[in-house]
């Protein structure tokens, strides 16, 4: 007997391989094998004429989904057809969720198989796990698949209404999104906070007390606080109203200047102190659960700087080569022989004392949370240590981070000694705190948000010599410090998965792909660590606001996402729902067609900022600010790195006094006597040797190095800088030139290696490109080259091998959009369903090849970009954000972009766009 299995991917397929007996033929469907179509050539003519047809889905007709094979599955539904014809049964083994069970049906409705079907579901690839699932299959889940059906209905309902609505109103290219305009918000509301923020400012006194005594235990320095005078509290920043800038109205407190709390260290420093009270609280801490899906992205965020689509994807590579269980999941639950896998761990690593007394388990709260039966752990019945895994890098890391947790579920309890001492000295009264780690417990496997247990041990530890009320330390320094309030925190992708989760928007398995849209889409940049929203942002979020409330409050969303976890549950009946959605009286088509004509585009092109004269408008290339003048309007860009919370009357004086009067000059290069001008461009601040002339189109020009202002940077300076780059001599292994210079990431040191290429290091904190030295650039030049953020790779992810036809090698690199297939000059993506450690270098010459030959013809470019846009596993995930796609629109848009630098950037945000649709099919 003749078997067919059929999974989402070739890795998966590979593993499973191994598991399965003699009889069975695994193959992969590489994601979704159908999907709503994508642009205007996938529609089949015989629907084109059609209203509906741009929309994909029948609205008139019980909102029946337009299904397609996307050109790059045509193949693969041709081979598992022929693969069918010779098996006796079809087993679908896809993922065991809403996507996974989706895909199965899909497989059911193009294969129309006539032998018997199973439906396996699995949530770790393991021997043991594969063989009971095969022995225990079940039919296709039709409420799951209907779910998933309503869900990607409803995702391109929304944006396919609202995005042209933006496009008109504000920027062509824009989009909007159940999920997706939700998330853009929160950053919004965050910034406008900051922008509203007001600083407040506030002293104290810190004071290090010694006690003196003959027991070596008794003696030590420690700190102490000023926390009240004369028994009323001293003014700290959570006192502080941020609107104001001014102490809240009803805090009882005591606001110290300067001068109060100078004169206040004189007067009591060398009075006597005197232990007043000493509280010690034992306390006990229990271990986090295990990993979720959006715990999981939070923690390695945290701890190992993934982003949450860099950390899905390399679960998801973990999960089908067999090292953990599936990794979207709300559950955090734990099987009796993952309990049992981990306390076995506990035993052999730590010793009987550190197992928990009674094997521990966790209960999910989420309603929803149905994605998966378990919590994301080591997968087998018996965990490999990372060690043993034999993995390396990213996946090495993630590993560890997702055992350590595990093991640490079944660990004893930690526990500690939380110390409190008063201090009196004359009327002002301080306050020490200890803190005393009496049994570490879980901490000795994992601490939450550190990477070394060991070293957050000793860090959580505040040891406090031995104090009895009574005692009188000597007060050995006395200092004054003033502080200010800091504004609200922007956003990390930590810190905004949390905060989706918490309101129930979304599912966690979108939220990587949502994060990554926003980013694609230029509503956040990244800076630093933070998501920062653009004025784009600000202008998308107001019109929302204004008028289409419901779709970007977060309790209408939460509500929204109950019903579509209800109509898998069989609760609610999918049809009503989408009609009252989209069709009902105050439907979304209906608000779209009222309100459309009362939006002024100018209007909603406005962004309204408070204290600001000026207007701020988004345009063509992005925004800028418009004052009315004496001699007209006056426009000004915007600099790319300025934020909405940041622009304040100054920046924006400055802004249009450069374009009215012209820029600031410096005064005259010494060698040249060209005049040299400070400007402030696109991407921050820079000087100009010369003027715009028709000889002399684009004068020399260098950016200011950070920390250097406008107001701040010299003449010398300015002629060092418009010298870079600076030729620092020769490298002694190559001969090759180096030098300094600064790029639009800051200052760096760059080695001329001939046809080797250039290597590049960014300088660290101390150095200075206008100083530093051949030898210093060296010491750089050998430490190992670390990525910035995702525009960078130290080195290839892998190495693959030669190409046949010039022995030249085959690598794959961490690229912006995802990781990418190098040959040469030619750059592929992976292709769908394939991972960095799963494909062959077969495969990759494949890809290569295909890449090769779009560059042969126009027919065969569009033909490419359609396949990228083509949906896969995760089409839900991605489908939240999407917008119309038409191939005059696609073209015209690709012509226009060889006319300026500024079209270009469209350009690209269209290409990432397509390319995040790709990777999301993991």
């Amino acid at each position: 007997m003749s078997t067919l299995v059929i999974v989402e991917s070739p890795t998966k397929a590979k593993t499973i391989r191994n598991y399965l007996p003699a009889g069975y033929r695994v193959e992969a469907s590489m994601g979704h094998v159908r999907d709503l179509p994508q642009s205007a050539s996938d529609i089949p003519a015989s629907v084109k004429g059609e209203k509906w047809a741009q929309l994909g889905v029948n609205v008139e007709s019980d909102f029946e989904p337009l299904y397609v094979v996307p050109q790059d599955k045509k193949k693969v539904v041709k081979e598992l057809k022929e693969a069918l014809k010779h098996a006796d049964e079809l087993v679908l083994a896809t993922d065991e969720d809403r996507e996974g069970e989706s895909i199965s049906w899909h497989l059911l409705q193009l294969l129309k198989p006539k032998v018997p079907i199973k439906r396996m579901v699995f949530h770790e690839i393991t021997q043991e796990a594969i063989q009971e699932a095969i022995r225990n299959c079940r039919d296709v889940d039709e409420q799951l698949v209907r779910a998933q059906e309503t869900r990607r209905i409803l995702d391109r309902l929304v944006g396919y209404t609202l995005s042209p609505l933006l496009w008109k109103k504000i920027a062509f290219g824009l989009s909007a999104g159940r999920v997706q305009s939700v998330a853009v918000r929160l950053l919004v509301n965050r910034e406008r906070q900051r922008r509203a923020f007001r600083k407040g400012s506030y002293w104290d006194l810190k004071a290090t007390l010694e006690v003196r005594g003959e027991v070596a235990e008794a003696k030590g320095k420690f700190e102490a606080r000023l926390v009240s005078l004369n028994g009323v509290k001293v003014a700290s920043g959570s006192d502080f109203d941020e609107a104001t800038g001014q102490v809240a109205a009803g805090r009882n407190v005591v606001l110290l200047n300067e001068a109060e709390a100078r004169a206040l260290q004189d007067r009591i420093r060398d009075r006597p102190w005197v232990v007043t009270n000493l509280e010690e609280r034992p306390v006990t801490r229990k271990p986090s659960p295990p990993f979720t899906t959006s715990t999981l992205q939070q923690e390695a965020n945290r701890k190992l700087g993934l982003s949450a689509r860099d950390t899905m994807r390399v679960a998801q590579s973990l999960y089908e080569q067999g090292y953990i269980t599936y990794m979207r999941t709300d559950s955090v639950n734990l099987s009796q022989q993952a309990i049992a896998a981990a306390r076995a761990c506990v035993q052999e690593m730590y010793g009987t004392q550190y197992l928990s007394p009674q094997p521990r388990q966790y209960s999910t709260k989420s309603k929803g949370a149905q994605e998966a039966h378990e919590a994301i752990r080591p997968a087998g019945s018996t965990f490999r240590t990372p060690q043993q895994t034999g993995l390396k890098d990213r996946e090495l890391r993630l590993y560890d981070l997702i055992w350590k947790r595990t093991v640490a579920t079944q660990m004893a309890e930690a526990r500690q000694t939380n110390i409190t001492v008063q201090i009196q000295v004359e009327e002002a009264g301080f306050r020490a705190t200890g803190k005393r780690i009496d049994f570490p417990g879980f901490f000795r496997a994992y601490v939450e948000g550190s990477d070394d247990p060991d070293a957050a041990i000793e860090d959580q530890e505040v040891i406090l010599p031995r104090l009895q009320v009574g005692d009188t330390p000597a007060c050995v320094d006395l200092e004054a410090i003033g502080h200010e309030t800091q504004p609200p925190a922007r956003y990390t992708e930590a810190s905004l998965v949390k905060t989706l989760e918490s309101e129930g928007i979304g599912r966690p398995s979108t939220y990587a792909s949502i994060i990554g849209t926003i980013i694609d889409r230029g509503y956040a940049q990244m800076v630093g660590n933070a998501l920062v929203p653009t004025f784009t942002a600000f202008a998308v979020t107001s019109l929302l606001e204004k008028h289409f409330p419901d779709l970007v409050d977060t309790s209408f969303t939460a509500r929204m996402e109950e019903t579509l976890d209800d109509i898998s549950t069989g609760e609610v009946d999918w049809l009503p729902y989408l009609k009252e959605f989209y069709l009902g009286e105050s439907g979304l088509e209906t608000q779209v067609k009222e309100r459309e004509s009362h939006i002024d585009p100018t209007e909603a092109r406005t962004i309204e900022l408070e204290n600001l004269d000026a207007k701020v408008r988004i345009g063509r290339y992005g925004a800028f600010l418009e004052v009315e003048g004496d001699e007209g309007t006056v426009k000004a860009s915007i600099p790319k790195d300025l934020t909405p919370s940041d622009l304040d009357p100054e920046q924006v004086e400055t802004l249009l006094r450069q374009k009215t009067e012209g820029p600031e000059k410096l005064g005259f290069h010494p060698e040249t006597g060209e005049p040299i001008y400070v400007l402030i461009g696109a991407y921050g601040p820079y000087v100009q040797l010369g003027d715009v002339t028709e000889d002399n189109p684009k004068p020399k020009r260098a950016s200011l190095p950070k920390g250097v202002t406008t107001e701040n940077v010299t003449l010398d300076m300015a002629v060092r800088l418009l010298a870079l780059p600076r030729t620092l001599g020769l490298h002694p292994e190559t001969g090759g030139k180096v030098q300094a210079s600064l790029g639009r990431f800051g200052p760096y040191v760059v080695h001329d290696q001939g046809k080797e290429g250039k290597e590049y290091r960014s300088l660290k904190g101390d150095d200075n490109v206008l100083t530093i030295t051949l030898e210093r650039a060296l010491a750089l030049l050998a430490e190992p080259k670390a990525g910035r953020g995702r525009r960078a790779a130290a080195k290839p992810l892998r190495e693959l091998g030669v190409h046949p036809d010039d022995e030249e090698p085959i690598n794959i690199y961490d690229g912006p959009y995802g990781p990418y297939i190098k040959h040469g000059k030619v750059n592929a993506s992976l292709p769908e369903g394939q991972t960095v450690e799963g494909i062959t270098l077969e495969t990759a010459l494949a890809a290569l090849a295909a890449k090769a030959s779009t560059k042969k013809s126009s027919k065969s470019s569009k033909s490419t970009k359609a396949t990228k846009a083509s949906s896969k596993k995760a089409a839900s995930d991605t489908a939240d954000d999407e917008k119309p796609k038409t191939t005059k629109q696609t073209t015209t848009k690709r012509a226009s972009s060889t006319k300026t630098a500024a079209k270009k950037t469209t350009t690209k945000r269209t290409t990432a766009t397509t390319s995040t649709r790709k990777k999301a099919a993991s």
